[in-house]
């Protein structure tokens, strides 16, 4: 574990769970000395969802960043004790599968485990029953079996922590609740209590489902939803009776039963039932009793039989021995959903020191810990963590009422098939574009991303998808597609097509130190003159890539810039020095992309401007007119065609559609979805931040290197490149095609090299202008050489890649610089 030197500044952990017990002992590792925490309930079970907590960990899911949470939590809890008893006990994890849908699922599963370095196996009927005898195994069609996960003992955790926290000059304090954060100049400086205030230049929510609570006091939200959650045990069992040890309650792998939204564990001579298949339970965290005034503790509400009964059948159908027993106990219990399913953390920007580390189980408690401890005392983690990020949620999606419906239906899908572009039914539609109405007219088939609608095809296209010769899809491959977007591709290719690109976020950066300050934010040259667009990029002080922009100088101290997320504008505006404005115009603007080998045709009529190559050249900026529109055109194209980004005003939006496609109607104009935009960037090679590239990648790892322009002088992680380049790169991410021309994969499976697993699939599509699947992956460089045999496992089976070299098509740019 790594080492900083120690420092004087004060740490207020608000919550003795998991979490601030892990916290603690992670800081205090780190050379952090003066750390207080503060419980309101009574230690070492303070009644917080950490009191009552099942203790399953099962480390794999399509997300890697929680998955190594999990890892590490496995990792630590494994090497800590109480009075000999172990923190952790590695007993392994089984989940079933009773429906193909499901069956196939832990096929997929078993890939992802392979992608992030989990032990995974897939095993017969047979092989379960020997796990667990109980089982009918007639009803079972196979499992996925963990050997490395298994039950954390979270009261044991928090102790042995508080132990070594406490030795190193940590402090932990109960019966303390907090009334109040104290804030000066935008800075925390201390937390009320009912029994003192503590000074504090570090304040770090743990607060589990108070989280909102302790947030509202500093005016920083957290958008959570404490949901109730169903436990039950069974009476002692004679099929258990002799069979485990109390000191570690459990032998048997601990075993989900997802199709029926079941879990179970061993509680020496009883069987634990945890059940998400009732109705959502919302809990106003603020009307929660205090510990004294609960009837057993704050988060164990009492049991509601009625909601049970369906689960108990289920659980009787699969392990037949529970028809001769019965419910002996049983509660509700409380713990936290954000409206995305991960956790919440990071320091608050608008009260410097006010830290949240929220909406976290017990799975992923010592490492999130550990990432938020990092970031204190280092500042940064060590992996990435831009899917937890504080500052990922838009305004829209901040509202009550939004994150209790989001919230409570990821209680509902916990144990759901999920496929990664299934998007959340409500509340839809939320945010939309200026032209939403044509795209309905037109038939728009609707995904969402960020509370936006995005039109991923239209069916009006349907006709110019007849007669295309197109492999057949699996079911999975085959969901959220449509063989009309070989056909918007294919008219982006030879035509022109109309994409609409309002979702994507635009910041304005103005004042008189503006290009100081973005030349010393990003990497690349900016110093040019008006008009001129740049590709660029954000790295952290590592090096690491923390996002990728274009940048436009529309004026000497006046950028648009296209970013990704809210934590490309958190970045900045916590970097901005005074004179500097930032502001996010995106909900106040559209864009479409204009895009295909006529895109000239259709704009040029349009404007009086000069729209020709020597007249407005490729990464160029104009402000001009389309028709009536005042707009912004941009010549950018992620798809590798001729074109242009045209940005207006939100209100003048549908008047620019319409002048677009009226005067597209003689070029044969269409309009396009993502599905073909998607397709087409990575035949094209542009990577997508936050799939393809994150903080935990270099540039030139990443094969964005040549947005770094070392020349220009300092900017924020330039030191940290000393040295690195393509040639000194250890892994790449790398072009792959599929060998066969009907295969197709879609994300994060394994790739395999020498037939052992060495890197995941980030991104992939079918390539329609090259006639096979396209997927980038990282991969070790040894292996990142073009002509390079791969395979990729998609559902269990083998399919055979060759890594490719880039980009796949019109390597000369000739098509877009014309």
């Amino acid at each position: 574990m790594s080492r900083t030197p120690a420092t004087d500044a004060r740490v207020v952990v608000i919550g003795a769970g998991i979490v601030g017990c892990s916290l603690a002992d992670e800081l205090t590792a780190r050379g952090w000395r003066d750390v207080t925490v503060l419980e309101q309930g009574p230690l070492p079970a303070p009644g917080g969802s950490t009191s009552h907590a099942p203790g399953l960990v099962f480390q794999t899911g399509p997300s890697k960043t929680m998955t190594e949470f999990a890892a590490y939590t496995v990792e630590k809890f494994n090497s800590l004790e109480v009075d000999g008893l172990p923190c952790f006990n590695p007993l392994g994890g089984l989940e079933l599968a009773t429906t193909p849908e499901r069956w196939a699922d832990l096929h997929r599963k078993a890939g992802l485990a392979a992608s992030w370095g989990v032990r995974a196996e897939l095993i017969t009927p047979a092989e379960c029953k020997k796990y667990w005898p109980m089982l009918d195994e007639d009803k079972v069609l196979g499992g996925l079996h963990t050997p490395d996960d298994g039950l954390a003992r979270a009261l044991l955790a928090c102790r042995a922590q508080i132990t070594r926290a406490e030795s190193r000059g940590a402090r932990f304090l109960d019966r303390h609740t907090v009334t109040g954060i104290e804030q000066e100049n935008g800075r925390v400086t201390g937390v009320v209590t009912d029994r003192g205030t503590f000074p504090a230049d570090h304040v770090v929510s743990a607060a589990g489902f108070w989280g909102p609570v302790i947030g509202k006091m500093a005016g920083v939200d957290v958008p959570l939803l404490p949901l109730a959650h169903q436990y039950a045990k069974t009476a002692p069992l004679p099929e258990l009776d002799g069979v485990n040890d109390p000191r570690t309650e459990a032998s048997k792998p601990i075993l989900r039963f997802q199709d029926r939204d079941l879990y179970y564990r061993e509680h020496t001579d009883r069987i634990g039932i945890g059940s998400y298949a009732h109705r959502p339970m919302p809990v106003d965290p603020a009307a929660v009793p205090a510990f004294d005034d609960a009837p057993i503790m704050p988060s164990s509400l009492p049991f509601t039989e009625e909601d049970f009964a369906p689960s108990w059948q289920d659980s009787i159908e699969l392990l037949p021995a529970l028809g001769e027993s019965r419910v002996e106990e049983g509660f509700n219990g409380v713990f936290s959903f954000t409206p995305d399913g991960m956790p919440v953390l990071g320091e608050s920007r608008e009260v410097r020191g006010f830290w949240l580390a929220e909406a976290v189980w017990v799975t992923h408690s010592a490492g999130v810990a550990r990432a938020v401890a990092q970031w204190m005392t280092d500042g940064r983690p060590d992996i990435d963590i831009h899917e937890c990020d504080l500052y990922r949620f838009e305004d829209a999606q901040r509202s009550p009422a939004y994150i209790e419906d989001r919230g409570a239906q990821n209680f509902v899908e916990v144990y759901d098939v999920l496929h990664p572009l299934q998007p959340m039914e409500q509340p839809r539609p939320l945010r939309v574009s200026p032209f939403y109405a044509r795209q309905q007219e037109l038939g728009a088939f609707f995904l969402e991303g960020g509370g936006w609608e995005r039109p991923h095809w239209y069916e009006a296209n349907a006709p110019l998808a007849e007669g295309l010769e197109l492999p057949e899809r699996d079911a999975w491959s085959a969901r959220y597609w449509s063989p009309i977007a070989a056909a918007e591709a294919k008219v982006t290719r030879e035509k022109v097509a109309l994409y609409d690109m309002t979702p994507l976020r635009r910041l304005e950066v103005t004042g008189p130190g503006a290009l100081a300050f973005l030349q010393r934010m990003t990497t690349n040259q900016l110093d040019k003159k008006p008009g001129a667009v740049t590709y660029t990029l954000l790295l952290d002080e590592t090096g690491g890539v923390r996002s990728d922009l274009t940048v436009a100088r529309l004026a000497p101290d006046r950028f648009q810039i296209g970013a990704n997320s809210g934590s490309d504008l958190d970045w900045l505006l916590r970097h901005a020095p005074a004179g500097v404005h930032i502001q996010d115009i995106t909900s106040g603007t559209c864009c479409i992309g204009v895009w295909g080998p006529l895109a000239r045709d259709l704009v040029q009529p349009l404007t009086r401007d000069d729209f020709s190559h020597k007249g407005f050249g490729y990464f160029k900026a104009k402000q001009t007119h389309l028709g009536h529109v005042p707009v912004t055109a941009m010549r950018l194209s992620y798809v590798g065609e001729l074109g242009w980004e045209l940005y207006t005003t939100a209100d003048l939006g549908l008047r620019l559609w319409d002048t677009l496609w009226e005067a597209g109607q003689e070029h044969g104009v269409i309009a396009a979805g993502r599905s073909a935009f998607n397709s087409l960037r990575l035949e094209k090679g542009y990577r997508s931040w936050g799939h393809d590239m994150t903080t935990e990648h270099d540039p030139y790892e990443a094969g964005v290197g040549f947005a770094v322009r070392r020349a220009k002088g300092d900017f924020l992680g330039r030191a940290a490149l000393e040295g690195r380049s393509e040639e000194t790169a250890r892994r790449k991410l790398t072009c792959l095609t599929l060998d066969d021309p009907a295969a197709v994969v879609l994300g994060k499976e394994p790739v395999y090299v020498n037939g052992a697993p060495a890197g995941y699939v980030t991104s992939a599509s079918y390539g329609y202008s090259i006639g096979r699947c396209v997927a980038y992956a990282w991969l070790p460089a040894s292996a990142a050489v073009p002509g390079t045999a791969v395979h990729v496992e998609y559902f269990g089976r083998k399919v055979a890649a060759t890594v490719a070299e880039e980009p796949l098509f019109d390597p000369s740019m000739t098509r877009i610089r014309k």
